[in-house]
């Protein structure tokens, strides 16, 4: 079997931190290729009406420990120290830091990249937003949005895996079931299940009351597979169903129990889902107070 590989951004920010703690929480394997990319940003002059922007921010990477082939080089460092076997190197590019992380996902191929809540750059969020959302918007493989906290290493973990009968979510559980846990690690399967919304046309109602009792069914069958499936890797489950909305019970029992990441897929069931809900996965990502790990199939 081919080695993992993992695309690692990072820019030195206190996120960025988070990002290489995260690692050694997040089940990877003894053996891996990984690339640590820092970004040499660039932008096209700001006009003077930003006056916001504060003027010396602009100029920070002129500093020595702020140059990103060395914060590249000294990350680098920090992963070889925590994963022995794995194969890492240090680089460096040029160019809006969501862009160039995506791009190199693009040529190299990764199987997941890992990049830190917020990026660096006030300047960068003023015109794109946050970094990390832009990247799992337009990354091809799965993306883990980390807010690591300092563990011991092999202390057991808490997992929160969304599960709700689709492609995306069964991704995600294959992707938590395919990792290294430490021993006593827990997962919760979390199912937030429909309730009937307020529709003009009482026939829509009574169609999407069928659909939805069909679906709970369905769903209940895939928790009792998805649960022996990560039984059998060695974690403990349990599961949650309730009628709420999905991304916000994930993010609400994530907190409430001190869970170390949510897997989720970048999709879930489909049109009428999104038309209800929104994008849960980016939705999750955006509002988690844990990492959270974006899981699309490869």
């Amino acid at each position: 079997m081919n080695k993992m590989k993992i695309l690692i951004a990072y820019d030195g920010s206190d996120h960025a931190g988070a990002v290489l703690d995260d690692l050694k929480q997040a089940g990877l394997p003894p053996q891996a290729d990984a690339v640590v990319l820092s970004v040499y940003e660039h932008w096209l002059p700001v006009p003077s009406s930003f006056a916001e922007i504060e003027p010396g921010r602009l100029s920070e990477q002129s500093n020595e420990d702020r140059d990103p082939l060395v914060m590249a080089m000294r990350a680098a460092g920090f992963v070889m120290s925590s994963f022995h076997d794995w194969d890492v190197r240090a680089e460096t590019a040029v160019g809006s830091p969501a862009s160039v992380i995506v791009q190199k996902a693009d040529e190299w191929r990764p199987d997941l990249i890992v990049v830190g809540s917020h990026g660096r750059s006030a300047l960068g969020r003023f015109f794109l937003g946050s970094v990390s959302q832009s990247v799992l918007h337009s990354a091809r493989c799965s993306v883990r949005v980390a807010r690591g906290r300092l563990e011991e290493p092999g202390t057991p973990v808490r997992l929160i895996v969304g599960v709700d009968g689709s492609k995306g979510a069964e991704a995600a559980i294959n992707a938590v079931a395919e990792r290294h846990w430490p021993p006593g690690s827990e997962a919760r399967l979390v199912n937030g299940s429909w309730a009937v919304q307020q529709f003009v046309s009482e026939q829509m109602v009574v169609d999407l009351e069928d659909w939805i009792a069909a679906e709970n069914v369905r769903v209940k069958e895939v928790i009792a597979a998805s649960t022996l499936r990560l039984q059998a890797a060695g974690l403990t489950v349990s599961t949650l169903v309730r009628k709420e909305e999905p991304k916000h019970l994930l993010v609400s029992e994530a907190e409430a129990w001190g869970a170390n990441c949510i897997f989720v897929g970048a999709r879930g069931m489909g049109t009428l889902e999104r038309l209800l809900l929104g994008s849960v996965s980016s939705a999750v990502a955006a509002r988690a107070h844990c990492s959270v790990e974006v899981v699309r199939a490869q």
